[in-house]
């Protein structure tokens, strides 16, 4: 079993993100890949939550509602901290089966972390959520994690010394990490990893990059049988309602 926990599709809105001949981004597409890889579910955000802030509470209510009627559609609910309202609205999300955590992408919603850091992670803390976030000053995001012990931090994309220190430092374990994008690439980035933190600390993911290409990185890695397993679904399934 795999489990994709940081993906994303077009869902029809204002910013949604080009479908070229290239790269596909619906979800008809990204299941039709699941299917022929051995994907079971994804963990998804509308690319046009994620790309602009101008749509966020809409863009996650139709995602929700979506989520409910596919039982391989989870939802990562995306939280803009300048709007309170996406705030209220989250924390509603989370009490459904279908809804991981929180998302959050500062540098596409044009915010500085450090100025919202701890707006979102002592609600994260308070409502006891995942948040998944996009690398952002990942060295300064150790000291958040260590302030607010219950809230869990998913720094994405792999591919940095950075990430192995800052999951190494925080002191409660609450800081993780996924294979999604390109930084696994590197001929040795995901066994130098795994050899510093354990493979219990990675989720799998693709970000709507191939997921061929991403299941080979793992599959043909230097690492443990066991350590592919704990990567491709045992973590997901520890630490999520995934059924």
């Amino acid at each position: 079993m795999i489990i994709d926990l940081h993906s994303h599709f077009n869902g029809g809105t204002k910013g949604d993100s080009p479908d070229t001949n290239f790269h596909k981004k619906s979800l008809d597409f990204i299941l039709k890949e699941y299917d022929y890889c051995g994907i079971k579910c994804g963990g998804f955000t509308y690319f046009s939550a994620v790309h602009t802030n101008e749509s966020v509470f809409e863009d996650n209510l139709l995602l929700f509602n979506q989520a409910k009627t596919n039982d391989r559609v989870y939802q990562w609910v995306v939280l803009d901290p300048t709007c309170d309202k996406t705030f209220i609205q989250v924390e509603e999300m989370l009490k459904s089966p279908k809804t991981l955590g929180i998302k959050i992408h500062s540098p596409l919603h044009k915010y500085d972390i450090d100025s919202y850091a701890d707006k979102i992670f002592s609600f994260a803390n308070d409502v006891k959520a995942f948040v998944l976030m996009h690398p952002d000053n990942i060295d300064g995001m150790v000291k958040y994690a260590n302030k607010y012990k219950d809230m869990k931090l998913i720094i994405a994309h792999l591919g940095s010394e950075a990430h192995i220190n800052a999951i190494k430092n925080a002191k409660h374990g609450n800081i993780f990490t996924d294979t999604s994008a390109g930084g696994m690439v590197s001929n040795n980035g995901l066994e130098y990893a795994v050899s510093k933190i354990g493979s219990e600390k990675i989720f799998f993911g693709t970000d709507t990059y191939a997921c061929g290409y991403q299941i080979g990185r793992i599959t043909y890695a230097r690492i443990s049988n066991e350590d592919k397993e704990n990567i491709f679904y045992k973590n997901a399934v520890s630490h999520f309602n995934i059924k």
